[in-house]
């Protein structure tokens, strides 16, 4: 490939396969023996501009992220300031997830390997405005679906809390260590942590995504707080850099910037991939996972790989250890398997193999996974029962419903229909039956079906959605009314009442919780419920609800508990 005749043969197989798989941009680069002998843009980052790709264009390289955060905490490992396995919480007490034993014997390295018994729970973090440390505190409330090192399960979340354990023991923030201890050694002046911060730069691309056979622009994806997993935007010149220092030991120009046996350990397999939708996107039979790269065997050759897809970016970073040849692939089309098209091919004459059709072959994989979307949109409509009817009005389903994990889900009225909003992303509600909708996010994607829960008093109190297809659907507890905790609300229920002879004080404690005070008795704090009635705290069976006269003013309260319902009468000041 050194030749003119031979470049300008790759350029337009190049192009004709971005062309052929609907890539507006890309950029190709080939380091081989310690020097880069590609490095080119091909096709547009800016389409409706005809602005055109460069080795100096900023693309979102999502997952590919993974490894800079691998090197950071190896990098921390050399310096002695973390070590692969010791717990977690001999670094971050607090770390804590709903498995006690996970909780316990977390170490970074299980953090890296995707084998913490955590499924994906993406959609906990995906679009929400929680911080970092918000996401931290809640990964005790994501259900496991495996024991701790059982089962490789790619997770997102694992790899935020390693990136926050980086900046916990480096008295920064990830993003420090990655800048400082990466970014700058390397020259990788232009990388940074968020797509805001990219559109500042004169060189980037915009993302696209096809939809209904058109290829067009959508909004750029701020994935910040989970940046650790994924946040990293950089060109191809500073991403050759990188790639210099996976093929020399972790030393780039006489520098070692991680020890040699540190890099080592995240170049050796450490977790066998079973999940059979990444074997076959890699058309690997042998597949595992090291600390941040995919391990595979690429026609007797060894491999150490690692894509990344988020919203309008498709990336695939590679590299052959043992013939020291590596190729990155930046692109700007949402979900393309036309990086791993064109990597391949390039190995296979980089190698001087015997070439495979890896276009024809991935088609394939591309239409059975498309097929595969359809056939479920397809099932799930078989199972609709026909002629049915919500057990409520409408307006009793809208109102807001949380989990201590996930956060808040929405729902309310649109027109003669409802919407739902999660994590500030609109979804669409269509009756499908009885008390389940048919959620949709159109931008997203996302499909679902939503179910409401009945309490025993026949009020809307829950909402359970699939949003981590391998554990029970997530159920969102419905929130009272936001004004139960106002307090010029709940003035209006202080004062005395008389239960029989016995003399009962509804007063604050704080700014906005009311209690109940019996003489004789402890006092029992009151949770809000619905409109005027609220739950005795540690006794849900209990409740009290608040009867109000004509002129809007308190008349008597309703004790109800199981079996009985006493009646406290208001006792008017100075009575």
């Amino acid at each position: 490939m050194e030749t003119a005749d031979e470049l300008a043969n790759l350029r337009a197989y190049i192009d004709a396969t971005r062309a052929d798989w609907k890539v507006p941009g890309m950029a190709v680069g080939i380091v081989r023996d310690g020097r880069v002998t590609l490095a080119e843009g091909f096709g547009l980052r800016n389409a409706a501009d005809g602005l055109p790709v460069t080795p100096r264009t900023l693309f979102a390289i999502g997952s590919a992220t993974k490894a800079f955060t691998a090197t950071a905490v190896g990098i921390l490992v050399s310096d002695g300031k973390l070590a692969w396995d010791t717990p977690v919480r001999e670094f971050l007490p607090s770390f804590k997830l709903a498995d006690p034993f996970a909780s316990e014997r977390m170490t970074p390295r299980d953090l890296l390997t995707h084998r913490s018994g955590l499924p994906r729970h993406d959609l906990m973090w995906y679009n929400s405005s929680a911080t970092r440390q918000e996401l931290f505190d809640r990964l005790r409330y994501l259900e496991p679906s495996k024991d701790l090192r059982t089962t490789f399960q790619y997770q997102n979340l694992m790899y935020m809390t390693a990136g926050y354990l980086a900046g916990v023991v480096s008295g920064g923030m990830w993003e420090d260590v990655v800048r400082e201890r990466i970014f700058t050694p390397l020259g990788m002046t232009s990388a940074n942590f968020s797509v805001a911060r990219s559109q500042q730069s004169p060189d980037y691309s915009l993302p696209y995504q096809e939809k209904h056979e058109q290829v067009g622009v959508i909004p750029f994806r701020p994935i910040d707080t989970i940046g650790p997993a994924g946040s990293i935007n950089a060109s191809l010149d500073g991403m050759l850099q990188w790639l210099r220092l996976q093929l020399d030991h972790g030393r780039h120009n006489d520098r070692q910037i991680i020890a040699a046996s540190d890099l080592a350990q995240m170049h050796a397999p450490q977790m066998v991939v079973q999940d059979a939708q990444f074997r076959m996107l890699f058309q690997a039979d042998l597949l595992s996972y090291g600390l941040g790269w995919f391990i595979q065997s690429y026609k007797g050759h060894l491999m150490v790989q690692h894509g990344g897809n988020i919203d309008g970016f498709t990336t695939l970073v590679s590299f052959l250890p043992q013939d020291g040849i590596g190729i990155v692939i930046l692109s700007n089309l949402n979900g393309t398997l036309a990086p791993t098209v064109v990597t391949y091919t390039l190995y296979d004459r980089l190698l001087g193999l015997a070439p495979s059709d890896w276009n024809g072959q991935l088609k394939q994989v591309d239409a059975q996974l498309k097929a595969a979307i359809e056939q479920g949109k397809a099932t799930t409509q078989a199972d609709r029962q026909p002629d049915t009817h919500p057990s409520h009005p409408l307006a009793a389903y809208a109102g807001e419903y949380a989990h201590p994990g996930y956060g808040v889900a929405s729902v309310e009225p649109d027109g003669e229909a409802l919407r739902l909003s999660y994590n500030a992303l609109p979804f669409t509600m269509t009756h499908y039956h009885y008390d389940t909708f048919e959620i949709a996010n159109d931008q997203s994607e996302v499909r679902m079906k939503l179910t409401f829960q009945v309490d025993a008093q026949g009020r809307i109190a829950r909402l359970a959605l699939p949003l981590e297809p391998s554990v029970a659907d997530i159920v969102f507890v419905r929130q009272p009314d936001r004004r139960m905790r106002q307090r010029a609300f709940l003035e209006r229920f202080t004062g005395d009442y008389s239960m029989l002879t016995i003399p009962a004080r509804v007063a604050f404690r704080g700014e906005d919780t009311l209690v109940v005070s019996v003489p004789g008795q402890p006092d029992q704090e009151l949770v809000p419920y619905d409109g005027t009635t609220f739950t005795v705290k540690g006794q849900e069976a209990i409740s009290v609800r608040f009867v109000m006269g004509d002129d809007g003013q308190v008349r008597e309260a309703l004790l109800i508990q199981p079996g009985a319902t006493l009646t406290l009468t208001r006792v008017e000041p100075g009575a």
